[in-house]
């Protein structure tokens, strides 16, 4: 059952699953970057106030799972994960990268977004967990 949280004057219980793909679907998530991805995350999520529940993707795109209060808005929190982990990646891995993406932008623009509710935060856990390709 999710955390409740208790605000000024009000109380809450907010969770997102996020999905946001590689540019042109690119496998470039090899296992050395996605580990690093996921030290860059938790850093974004920690440095902007939200928590980072559960986190994994694949070679070519990356799933979260993610607590957040009120306040905390979306394209807020998107811009800051996409935006920080693109421009530290392309500078540690710059070479990799832009190899594969004939020098351009690592995330494509767009991303998923959903609300979880507690009858179905157990169902996304399960599929987070499992999206590595067998």
């Amino acid at each position: 059952m999710a955390q409740v949280y208790y605000g000024r004057g009000y109380v809450y219980s907010i969770q997102y699953h996020i999905v946001w793909c590689v540019k042109y679907r690119h496998k470039i998530l090899t296992s050395s970057i996605e580990t690093r991805l996921k030290e860059i995350l938790h850093k974004i999520a920690e440095d902007n106030g939200f928590t980072i529940i559960l986190m994994n993707g694949d070679l070519d795109h990356i799933h979260l799972l993610i607590e957040c209060t009120p306040q905390q808005y979306i394209p807020d929190i998107m811009k800051a994960l996409k935006g920080v982990s693109a421009r530290i990646l392309m500078k540690e891995y710059g070479i990799i990268i832009k190899k594969k993406l004939w020098g351009g932008h690592l995330w494509n623009p767009s991303y998923f977004v959903a609300t979880v509710s507690e009858n179905t935060e157990e169902q996304i856990k399960i599929y987070i967990n499992s999206q590595k390709e067998k």
